[in-house]
């Protein structure tokens, strides 16, 4: 039950944030901006952010494509922070990649018990 609680919180919070990219609204591009990424570039990091969604949701029936999906969000994530901390964002800009990444961490780990 646990696993399809953190995968869905996963996939949905990718799901809005993947599209609020690729959709280009006003807040993404500000943020984009800030974060000096060209509005396409965000536009790319919101499809990879899609495609590790649907892979979180395809995972919880097939769990190592889950894994792959989740390894992929973490990388996404590790690499916000770095722009986050590059910038001098305080902890409240940077707090959705720092709780996203705690629950997909926590989804990864169930997912690899689910493998074993």
């Amino acid at each position: 039950m646990t696993i399809w609680v953190l995968g869905a919180m996963l996939a949905l919070g990718f799901l809005l944030i993947g599209a609020a990219k690729v959709l280009a609204l006003p807040a993404m591009r500000q943020r984009a901006m800030h974060l000096g990424f060209s509005v396409n570039a965000y536009r790319r990091i919101g499809l990879l952010e899609l495609a590790g969604a649907g892979g979180v949701l395809l995972g919880l029936a097939v769990p190592v494509i889950g894994v792959l999906a989740a390894v992929g969000l973490l990388l996404l994530l590790g690499g916000a922070l770095s722009a986050h901390v590059l910038h001098r964002d305080g902890l409240a800009t940077a707090a959705p990649a720092l709780i996203f990444g705690a629950v997909d961490a926590a989804y990864l780990g169930a997912t690899i018990t689910l493998l074993h």
